[in-house]
């Protein structure tokens, strides 16, 4: 049973990190470099990362440097910039490439929450699928004979806290991000 409740809490966890993992690539006015974590360049016919091909760093609060190991890389990681979902508009001097941040509107920044408190419900779903799935599967056990009422009564209440512990950790990730992006 214990290892049962263990799957269960991991599942849960990995749906917490894939929310985090959602939220680091909204952006919240400030320059993120993890906002190009899943961003693709062309090198040599192979889409790779843009970490393994050039340095990411962020000079200023609001910019993003891209300085790539080759000069030739310059033009495959700028198509990469505007081909992406990022809407911003890469600036290249031939040997580097800023992206500048611009001050989110109000109006964006709703859109934005919307967004965060969108993903933060589909992730809610998700821990609360892991629940149902498990809780299906006790009762298959008890009518199968394999644990006692008491047993199941068990599982589903500390199925139950779990539950309860993972929507409160999404409930407070969403009102983090939040608070970050109407932060002006």
């Amino acid at each position: 049973m214990e290892l049962e409740m263990n799957k269960y809490e991991d599942k849960m966890k990995k749906t917490l990190a894939a929310l985090s993992e959602e939220y680091v690539s909204i952006r919240a006015g400030r320059a993120n470099p993890h906002l190009l974590d899943k961003l693709k360049v062309n090198y040599y016919g192979q889409p790779s990362p843009l970490q393994t091909v050039a340095n990411v760093s962020v000079p200023e609060a609001r910019v993003i440097l891209i300085q790539p190991w080759e000069s030739s890389l310059v033009k495959e990681i700028e198509k990469a910039i505007i081909a992406s979902d990022l809407g911003l508009t890469p600036n290249n001097d031939g040997k580097t490439i800023r992206l500048v941040f611009p001050e989110l509107t109000e109006e964006r920044r709703k859109d934005l929450v919307k967004d965060v408190k969108k993903k933060g419900e589909n992730a809610k779903i998700a821990v609360r699928n892991i629940r149902r799935d498990a809780n299906d599967i006790f009762k298959k056990q008890s009518k199968a004979n394999e644990i006692s009422e008491d047993e199941l009564k068990q599982a589903e209440t500390r199925m139950q806290k779990l539950t309860d512990k993972y929507i409160d950790e999404v409930d407070k990730s969403i009102e983090a991000k939040t608070k970050e992006i109407l932060t002006v």
